[in-house]
C-alpha cells in the first residue's frame, strides 16, 4: 500500500503545475492583446490628429492672379433728375377761358397756343386806342401849320414873336399828346395778346387745370392752368463730401498745351440688392449706365450744414429715359489709372497701418509680401508691390 501511494503522489504534483503554467500563458497572451490594441488605438488618434491639421502642417488656400489693367478713377454718388427749364403757365388778365388747345401729357414745341381767353373787352380798348391816336394826330398836323403859318406873318412883320412861340408851344403839346397816344395803343395790344398764351420753350405738359368757361385771374399764386418742363436736354443734380472737391477741380483743369474738356458722367438706374441685373433688349447684355453727359456746374460753395457740394450734370434725352424728379446714381470719371496692379481686396491682409498680402512662390509656399494701397473699386483694389501675373493668396 505505502508503494502505490508513492507513485500517484508524482502524478498529481505533475498535473497541478501543468495547470498553473496554462493559466500563466492564457493570462500573458490576454495582456498582450490589451496593450496591442491600446497601442493601436493611440496610433489611431495621432493619425487623426495630424490628419486634422494637415500633413506637415500644409492647409490648401484659394489663389487668384494678379492683373495690370487700366483703372478708371471714379466717384458715386445718388443724384435726382431736374430740368434745365420749367414754368408754371399763369395767366395775366381776369377773363374767361374761350378754347383749351392743350392736352394733358402733350409734348409741346415753342411758341405753341396753349390758351384762348374771352378778347372782347381788351380788343374794344384797342379799337379805342387807335381811334384817339387817329384823333390826336390829326390835330398834331393842325398845330403844325398853324406854326409854320405864324412864322410866315413874323418874317412879313404882321405878328409879334409871342404869337409864334405859343404856335411852338401848342405844337410841342400836341406831340406828347401823340406819344401818349402811341404809349396807350402799345400798352392795348399787349393786354389784348394776353388773352392768347403760348408755350415760351418746347417740353411736357403737365396736367391742364382749366377749361373751357372757367374764370381766370392775373395771380402769382394758385392753382397754374398748366406746368410746362423741358425734357430734353436735361439736368441730374447730386451732392458730393467736400473731400472730392480738390479731385474734381484738379480733373476739371486743362492740361497744358490742351483744351479744358468737361467731365463725363453717366446716370444709372439703382438696383434692388439681390433682384435681377436689368438687361439690353438688343443683346441680353446686363445694361450699366442708362445716360451719358458732362458735367455743366459746380457751385460756388460749400454746404456748411452737410459738408457736401451740389453739383450738376446735362444729357441729352431724346429717347427721354431720364424723366424730372427721378432718383438714380451718377458716376463720374476723373481721370485714369494707367497699367497699374490689380487684385481682389479680399486679398488684403490689414494690420495696423500695414498692408500685406500672401504671394505664392515658384516652389508652393506662401511668403507675405508688404504692398501699398492706392485705390479701391468695388471688390477690387490698386496695389503697389505685387508683379502683375502673381498668385496671391485669397
Amino acid at each position: 500500500m505505502e508503494k502505490v501511494f508513492m507513485r500517484r503522489q508524482p502524478i498529481a504534483l505533475s498535473l497541478i503545475v501543468l495547470m498553473l503554467v496554462a493559466g500563466g500563458g492564457w493570462r500573458w497572451k490576454a495582456r498582450s492583446a490589451e496593450a496591442r490594441s491600446a497601442t493601436s488605438a493611440a496610433e489611431g488618434a495621432t493619425v487623426s490628429a495630424r490628419a486634422a491639421s494637415g500633413a506637415g502642417g500644409t492647409q490648401l488656400v484659394g489663389v487668384v492672379t494678379a492683373q495690370r489693367r487700366d483703372v478708371p478713377v471714379t466717384v458715386e454718388a445718388s443724384g435726382t433728375v431736374t430740368p434745365i427749364n420749367q414754368v408754371d403757365i399763369r395767366a395775366q388778365t381776369t377773363s374767361t377761358v374761350r378754347d383749351v388747345l392743350v392736352r394733358d401729357g402733350q409734348t409741346i414745341t415753342k411758341g405753341q397756343p396753349l390758351f384762348r381767353f374771352d378778347e372782347r373787352a381788351d380788343r374794344a380798348n384797342l379799337d379805342k386806342a387807335r381811334a384817339q391816336l387817329a384823333r390826336d394826330k390829326a390835330s398834331l398836323a393842325d398845330l403844325q401849320r398853324q406854326y409854320e403859318r405864324a412864322k410866315d406873318l413874323l418874317a412879313q412883320k404882321f405878328v409879334a414873336q409871342s404869337a409864334v412861340d405859343t404856335a411852338l408851344a401848342n405844337l410841342e403839346a400836341g406831340r406828347s399828346v401823340v406819344d401818349g397816344d402811341t404809349a396807350a395803343l402799345q400798352s392795348a395790344t399787349v393786354a389784348l395778346s394776353y388773352n392768347e398764351v403760348r408755350a415760351p420753350f418746347g417740353g411736357r405738359a403737365g396736367a391742364v387745370n382749366v377749361w373751357p368757361g372757367s374764370l381766370v385771374q392775373a395771380s402769382a399764386t394758385g392753382t397754374p392752368l398748366v406746368n410746362i418742363v423741358q425734357i430734353d436736354p436735361i439736368a441730374v443734380s447730386f451732392n458730393l463730401p467736400e473731400t472730392e472737391l480738390a479731385p474734381v477741380l484738379d480733373a476739371m483743369r486743362p492740361v497744358e498745351g490742351t483744351k479744358a474738356v468737361p467731365l463725363e458722367v453717366q446716370a444709372m438706374l439703382p438696383t434692388i440688392e439681390g433682384g435681377p441685373a436689368r438687361k439690353d433688349s438688343r443683346g441680353g447684355q446686363p445694361v450699366d449706365a442708362i445716360a451719358r453727359g458732362r458735367l455743366s456746374f459746380v457751385d460756388n460753395l460749400v454746404d456748411a450744414t452737410t459738408g457736401t457740394i451740389k453739383l450738376k450734370a446735362e444729357f441729352e434725352n431724346g429717347a427721354q429715359k431720364l424723366w424730372p424728379g427721378q432718383y438714380l446714381r451718377v458716376r463720374m470719371t476723373l481721370r485714369s489709372m494707367p497699367g497699374v496692379v490689380v487684385i481682389p481686396q479680399a486679398a488684403i491682409i490689414l494690420r495696423g497701418s500695414d498692408r500685406q498680402v500672401y504671394v505664392v512662390g515658384p516652389d508652393k509656399t506662401a511668403q507675405l509680401k508688404p504692398v501699398t494701397l492706392r485705390y479701391t473699386f468695388g471688390e477690387m483694389a490698386v496695389v503697389d508691390g505685387v508683379d502683375a501675373g502673381a498668385l496671391v493668396v485669397l
